[in-house]
């Protein structure tokens, strides 16, 4: 049985659409075909054109050997474009709050008939129960906003890094840039909020790309930027 609290996440998560999505709301929970009509939303093919999920992973300069965690994974959106990239060399740890959408993204990674090593974690709200030391890019994309108490959180995926780990964050603007979302903007956080947020958890802003239209895209390492020419 599904827990209410993981359900409530869940429902909270996917109230977080774009225009490919917008008009779809949440029904009240009625077991696992709702998940299944979630997952038709995140998964439907015009997501693409404002998500880019290519240049989102190209952007990220991911070599074959590199640990990935994919925190808020849901369906696996992003999930299966991590193992491609690094197939059987690397690691792919989905996160997720929801063992049925858990479920569909391992299912679906399975149908890309390739060798990898992905892990399936069904994490706590306030803790993404990753191992220690391990990760080299924590990837959360439109889930941030969902965080509870969300610097301790994140100190908690800092445990997790590894000596040049690093964490990448997408979500939407919270002003005109992101469009008609479904839901009041006040539910999103600021760019600038999570750049503070992140300092208060042990972090620097490393870089921001800024080709996505509706969201900001920010890396972060812990500890302070290296000068430039190593000074």
């Amino acid at each position: 049985m599904i827990g209410t609290k993981s359900v409530l996440l869940l429902i909270g998560l996917l109230w977080v659409v774009p225009a490919w999505a917008q008009h779809q709301q949440p029904a009240p929970h009625r077991g696992p075909s709702d998940i299944k009509q979630y997952i038709e939303q995140l998964e439907k093919p015009e997501r693409e054109k404002d998500q880019k999920p290519d240049e989102v992973v190209k952007a990220l300069e991911i070599t074959d050997y590199m640990t990935i965690a994919d925190i808020g994974a849901g369906s696996g959106y992003f999930t299966r474009k991590f193992v491609w990239a690094v197939q059987d060399k690397g690691m792919v740890y989905a996160v997720d709050v929801e063992p049925a959408m858990l479920k569909y993204n391992e299912d679906m990674i399975e149908h890309l008939h390739t060798p990898y090593n992905a892990k399936f974690i069904v994490s706590k709200p306030n803790d993404p129960m990753l191992p220690a030391g391990a990760v080299d890019l924590v990837f959360i994309c439109n889930t941030y906003h969902h965080l509870e108490k969300r610097a301790d959180y994140l100190k908690r995926v800092k445990a997790s890094l590894t000596k040049k780990g690093r964490v990448a964050i997408i979500d939407f603007y919270h002003d005109d840039r992101s469009g008609t979302l479904g839901f009041p903007k006040d539910h999103l956080v600021p760019q600038e909020t999570v750049v503070k947020e992140m300092a208060e958890a042990g972090y620097t802003l490393a870089k921001e790309h800024t080709f996505l239209p509706r969201q900001y895209f920010l890396e972060f390492i812990v500890g302070e930027k290296p000068k430039a020419g190593g000074e």
